[in-house]
């Protein structure tokens, strides 16, 4: 791991008086009941949430935002109707077919987390290719949760710290919060700042879990498809508005000049 890879993933929590959000994350729901309310099926629905992430991603780079996490498909979501979880896969693999050039073209970075185990060999193919074409890239930081739970990443993180320590190459006494941190699937990212979710439900469904320990969160009644760029203008404004404590006290934070 370099020293900048290991600076980046101990970077603090923002601190109060820097207005703009360094990290920001995403629960992209309501495809369904957009398509529902509107006679469609649900893979209408889906499709119209594409263009939603296009929206997104563009302001997202326009606003100089770091790193836009997007979380695409839970590990929860397999339950989900065969043809739906069918569509959906055929979504993905359209996507990194056709809109990878377009991100590198922008010089946006790609990456994306979760297991990738449970894709089919053409996904993790696309994926793979993706990531190494927009790898130098140095504009906006888009990652893809996919088949991704917060759960298994803080599980995943541990055991790879158990299979270290076995290994003799770590001392349980080393572990910390910065230890554990490395071997998460966002160890070398800033943490959240601002984690949005869309169609009026106010919980984070096993997303990030650690990583969201300090995000202000921002709950929308808009369903996904009709989340666009001035949507995302108003979440970014509301954060700017709010006063992060961390911790501190009133003059504390009066002491910074926030």
């Amino acid at each position: 791991m370099t020293s900048a890879q290991t600076s980046a993933s101990q970077m603090p929590p923002k601190p109060p008086g820097e207005d703009l959000p360094r990290h920001v994350a995403i629960i992209m729901d309501g495809n369904n009941r957009w398509a529902r309310a509107r006679g469609l099926s649900g893979i209408r629905g889906h499709r119209a949430g594409v263009e939603a992430v296009r929206a997104v991603i563009r302001r997202a780079a326009e606003r100089g935002i770091q790193t836009l996490t997007l979380f695409a498909f839970s590990s929860e979501n397999w339950r989900r109707p065969e043809a739906e979880v069918r569509a959906l896969m055929e979504l993905f693999l359209i996507a990194l077919r056709r809109e990878v050039k377009k991100l590198h073209d922008n010089g946006i970075r790609l990456s994306v987390i979760g297991d990738r185990s449970a894709f089919s060999s053409s996904i993790q193919k696309y994926v793979v290719r993706a990531e190494e074409l927009t790898r130098d890239n140095t504009g906006l930081h888009l990652v893809v949760a996919a088949n991704y739970g917060g759960r298994w990443d803080i599980v995943n993180a541990a055991r790879h710290l158990a299979e270290r320590v076995e290994r003799n190459e770590l001392e349980p006494d080393a572990i910390d919060e910065h230890a554990f941190q490395h071997e998460l699937c966002l160890g070398d990212e800033a943490p959240i700042d601002l984690c949005i979710r869309t169609s009026g439900e106010q919980r984070i469904s096993n997303f990030l879990l650690w990583q969201m320990a300090y995000a202000e969160l921002y709950f929308t009644p808009l369903l996904w498809p009709d989340f666009d760029g001035q949507a995302f203008d108003m979440a970014i404004d509301d954060f700017c508005r709010r006063q992060r404590r961390f911790g501190m006290t009133d003059e504390q934070i009066e002491a910074t000049g926030a």
